[in-house]
């Protein structure tokens, strides 16, 4: 089924209103029952909690019945894949609770994050969520982005005299991280910058909005074997860095694969959020485990 702008528009505004009911409750919500997926992966990727949960049926109470009315598949993080989003034209690419391990620790970095993706991958609906501000991100492809209704500024804010760096938890132990700070301060030395800022406390959705707010700045994750965040970890984000003009792409430049036919984790090919070319030209050319010389 062809989607209209109207029609775009009607599903973002739909989209807005459940992430901000689902969100609304996270705010009010401490976690309860907190368990482990039946899946490998980092800790991030198991855990779960009642209150995903209890935010995935907000969402889906407000967008299941666009489903047979658009001709709409559905990806969703805690229920099964259905491969309905491999058959549908376009599908729900729906987040709950983005960042459960900072949920649980009662620290910033979660979100709720709701995008709308085409068949072939692109996005063309991003909503992010982020309860502790009470903040609203929206994007829709061709149109724009906007931050609580207002239009993204078309002036750039200022750039930090730093090159933030925006990593999983798990980086801090990973068996690269020396080689990989190493290679990122020589790219902040090389751009005139004082060196950089690592921050490995938030879930991937917020990781990315980070990237935005402190530039230069990146968040990335290189290919390996499983794991590497899901599709509905970079979906959202992913629409809205296109509206602003930013990064988001695989490690080698391409777009993000959204619709992955044999798997949901985005583990084969890395993803690379960065606040200009530059930064991300220079991401590209790092070789964690290897030759790591740009």
């Amino acid at each position: 089924m062809n989607l209209s702008g109207s029609d775009l528009n009607e599903l973002a505004d739909l989209a807005i209103l459940s992430a901000t009911e689902a969100g609304q409750m996270i705010a009010r919500s401490r976690p309860t029952n907190v368990a482990r997926k039946a899946r490998s992966g980092s800790l991030a990727a198991q855990v779960v909690t009642e209150i995903d949960r209890s935010s995935e049926q907000i969402i889906l109470d407000v967008l299941t019945p666009t489903l047979e009315r658009f001709e709409l598949g559905l990806l969703t993080e805690e229920r099964d894949d259905d491969s309905s989003r491999l058959s549908a034209d376009h599908f729900w690419c729906i987040d709950p609770l983005d960042g459960t391990l900072p949920y649980i620790d009662g620290s910033p970095g979660y979100a709720v994050s709701i995008a709308l993706v085409t068949r072939d991958g692109t996005p063309q609906i991003g909503v992010i969520y982020d309860p502790v501000d009470a903040t609203m991100l929206h994007a829709i492809a061709g149109v724009g982005a906007f931050r609580d209704g207002t239009p993204w500024p078309t002036t750039p804010e200022p750039g930090d005299d730093v090159l933030s760096v925006f990593a999983d938890r798990s980086f801090v132990t990973d068996d690269n991280h020396d080689l990989v700070v190493d290679a990122l301060s020589a790219i902040a030395q090389e751009a005139g910058l004082a060196g950089i800022e690592l921050h490995t406390t938030a879930g991937a959705v917020m990781n990315a909005c980070a990237v935005l707010r402190h530039p230069p700045a990146c968040y990335f994750k290189f290919p390996k074997p499983t794991g590497g965040g899901s599709l509905w970890d970079f979906a959202a984000t992913a629409c809205l860095f296109h509206e602003v003009g930013a990064v988001a792409t695989d490690m080698v430049g391409d777009p993000l694969d959204l619709n992955r036919a044999d798997a949901s984790a985005m583990s084969h090919r890395g993803v690379l959020f960065a606040s200009d070319e530059t930064v991300a030209q220079g991401i590209r050319a790092l070789r964690p485990g290897g030759d790591s010389s740009r």
